[in-house]
């Protein structure tokens, strides 16, 4: 029994220190004056140091530690709002939304930036309509920037009397600011429905970022399920459009929100894949979900690495059709 009350008391420590750490950094970056953050931080680390060292008895430390977590999981929760009015990058200072009118659906602030560097760019937004019954397909791109493990992905949608339609969700970043993973598991960015052209979200990731690799896939969805993820996205647009979203690195995602997308009952199986992204196009294929033209998971791979082929399109107005030229066939 003394060993198991051992194993007990351990494991409950290590989730309340667990616990507390979160705390000391949701005060680190989320603390509401921004001279104060470090400082805050300090002081409540202080205040749990002394807890442990001087206060009496298991449960008494234990219970000042969680009610002290507890506070600032509360303060974090309820003061913390999302906004989308802030300085903006200039590309993302826009957020799409749509209308539907029977077949037609015009979206709104689809961008396609005309790129000089990565950060020497045009934006232009633009309205463009579309038509539910021509659409055909989706298609995936999954962008790795380093970790084989760690990915982004972006869907494209395929219709046959228009130019594809792209959805990257990232985050919302301001003026002068940078992505932090750590920080991405704070509220330091709101949610953002990139809607755009593929040769903007594809072409700056293949032609334009220094050591960003695109590997593009066509997915086996009928015309009829693409007709219903597209709407899905939509519904997300214009819910994002009229309420900011928190990103999260963990539970609100590139990958989690498109799951989170569906109803629970029309979800797929978990897989541990989709938190470890970059072996979704694994997953993907082992569930028999995209074109392989009866090739192996690591020839298909081969074959849909299409940096090569967007530089050679480059400006091309069938670049769409051009970096498509290697994938197999179905």
């Amino acid at each position: 029994m003394r060993f198991v009350r051992l194993v007990l008391w351990t494991v409950v420590w290590l989730v309340v220190l667990l616990a507390a750490l979160w705390a000391v950094g949701a005060l680190y970056y989320d603390f509401p004056i921004a001279t104060l953050r470090a400082s805050a931080a300090v002081g409540f680390t202080i205040l749990l140091l002394l807890t442990l060292l001087f206060v009496h008895g298991q449960r008494r430390k234990l219970f000042i530690v969680v009610c002290g977590f507890l506070i600032v999981l509360a303060w974090w929760r309820l003061t913390l709002k999302p906004t989308n009015n802030r300085p903006w990058q200039p590309d993302v200072a826009e957020t799409a939304w749509a209308e539907i009118n029977g077949d037609d659906v015009t979206l709104h602030n689809v961008r396609n930036c005309d790129y000089r560097t990565e950060t020497d760019y045009t934006t232009h937004w633009e309205t463009r309509v579309v038509k539910l019954s021509q659409l055909t397909g989706v298609d995936l791109a999954i962008t790795y920037w380093g970790s084989p493990y760690i990915a982004h992905p972006i869907v494209s949608f395929q219709f046959a009397d228009a130019l594809p339609i792209c959805f990257s969700i990232e985050t919302r970043k301001e003026i002068g600011e940078s992505y932090s993973t750590i920080a991405g598991f704070y509220r330091q960015y709101e949610l953002i429905y990139i809607c755009a052209d593929e040769r903007d979200v594809i072409r700056l990731r293949t032609n334009y970022r220094h050591g960003e690799d695109v590997y593009l896939y066509r997915t086996l969805l009928s015309p009829t399920q693409a007709r219903t993820r597209f709407l899905d996205y939509v519904g997300s647009l214009n819910a994002l459009h009229a309420r900011p979203r928190w990103y999260n690195a963990l539970t609100t995602n590139c990958t989690t929100a498109i799951r989170q997308q569906h109803a629970a009952s029309d979800r797929a199986p978990w897989d541990w894949r989709i938190l470890v992204n970059g072996k979704g196009d694994e997953m993907l294929y082992e569930r028999k979900l995209i074109v392989t033209g009866g090739l192996s998971f690591a020839e298909l791979k081969q074959h849909s690495l299409i940096n090569e082929w967007a530089r050679a399109a480059d400006k091309e107005p069938d670049f769409s059709r051009l970096v498509r030229e290697s994938l197999p066939k179905d």
